[in-house]
């Protein structure tokens, strides 16, 4: 059998959610040990903060974002997608730039900037191309956003990495906080439907706005900050005006899609933060803004997806089982103990981001073992993809 036409190249969630797994196993841990002192970073070509931020977003994060934009990509446009040799040669840059991250701080500099560029640049002309190329039949009008916003994922990168690493955070943070408000926006009124049979608030005159202020916001580093401030908070206002007519306390009734709108709050709460920092010294405990973002609507978000796309698109019926309503409580432990204990126990800090940590071990195991059979199998109804 030709190694290319296994399951797994089939179509783009297949290998990157697989990946995303075993690196929200791990990366969270690797971090714990390196920040308590008991594992180091001596072999990496940047200090450990870079490495921990450029790890979570762009390991982690874009194993998610890209293997899901893979997959939507071929759906709106209506195409068979990039597969086979493709998915592979992507999957074996994902892991070079993870090797490089690690221990290539001996390596020439060409082969670095090589390892740490491959993936992202052609996973971004793939998918921006496809958008393109394909335009006319794309069935949904504001994928304009996702050809802007892509590219800069690659400016933001570099500024993390090579120059000033709060611009490049910020940067990369909004980059992503666009990327979830626009599939939030798409997916929750599918799932409210399929789920509850109600309509949620589309509003044109109120989601574009929306999805404009984020893509503003990109560039918030390099506004007056009391502008970013300001932007950041109208976002957050519009964003919860949206969220009380998106029937919240019938979605907070199923955790599969409460946990969704628990991450959509996430973002709102991290908008209001950012906002307010601008003019009080809130004293919390730790980088609550941005991990309030990355727990709280990437941490929680993310496995939901992983569950729902891995069922649905391998043809078996959408259902959370015990054990997968159980990651997501296992995710929501995780936020509370990285976000809330420290505030009100500071001694605790550095438990809590080893208890954090050991919350998305769990979790992302149980998922990978839950998911990675079904990523390595074909479908189950027939279907080629």
């Amino acid at each position: 059998m030709n190694l290319l036409h296994h399951p797994l190249w089939l179509v783009g969630f297949r290998p990157f959610f697989l990946l995303a797994c075993i690196a929200g196993a791990l990366l969270p841990l690797a971090w714990a040990m390196v920040y308590s002192g008991t594992g180091n970073l001596d072999a990496s070509p940047v200090d450990a903060l870079r490495w921990h931020a450029h790890e979570m977003f762009f390991g982690f994060g874009w194993a998610v974002l890209g293997g899901f934009l893979l997959t939507s990509t071929k759906n709106w446009v209506n195409i068979r997608g990039h597969h086979g040799a493709a998915l592979a040669l992507l999957t074996l840059a994902w892991l070079l730039e993870r090797l490089g991250m690690a221990i290539g701080g001996d390596w020439p500099v060409p082969l670095f900037l090589l390892s740490s560029n491959l993936f992202l640049g052609s996973i971004v002309a793939m998918l921006v191309w496809t958008l393109i190329r394909y335009r006319e039949q794309d069935s949904y009008r504001d994928n304009a956003f996702f050809v802007v916003l892509l590219p800069v994922f690659i400016v933001a990168k570099q500024l993390m990495l090579h120059g000033d690493f709060g611009a490049g955070s910020e940067m990369t943070l909004a980059l992503f906080r666009l990327a979830f408000l626009v599939m939030l926006e798409r997916t929750l009124s599918q799932f409210m439907k399929a789920a509850f049979q109600v309509q949620i608030l589309r509003q044109p005159r109120l989601d574009m706005p929306i999805k404009l202020l984020g893509l503003v916001l990109v560039g918030s580093f390099l506004m007056p900050a009391s502008l970013g401030a300001a932007l950041s908070l109208a976002l957050a206002l519009l964003l919860l005006v949206r969220f009380v007519f998106w029937k919240p306390l019938l979605a907070l009734r199923r955790i599969d899609i409460g946990i969704m709108y628990v991450g959509y709050l996430a973002i709102a709460g991290q908008l209001l933060m950012s906002a307010l920092a601008q003019f009080i010294e809130p004293g919390w405990v730790g980088s609550v803004t941005t991990h309030l973002f990355t727990f709280g609507a990437m941490g929680c978000v993310i496995p939901a997806m992983i569950i729902r796309i891995a069922k649905g698109h391998t043809g078996r019926k959408v259902i959370f089982s015990p054990l997968d309503r159980g990651i997501l409580y296992l995710m929501l432990a995780a936020l509370a103990i990285r976000i809330g204990l420290p505030q009100f126990v500071p001694d605790l800090y550095l438990a809590s981001i080893h208890a954090a940590a050991s919350c998305w071990l769990l979790a992302f195991g149980l998922l990978g073992w839950r998911c990675i059979p079904m990523l390595l199998k074909p479908r189950i109804d027939g279907r080629e993809h």
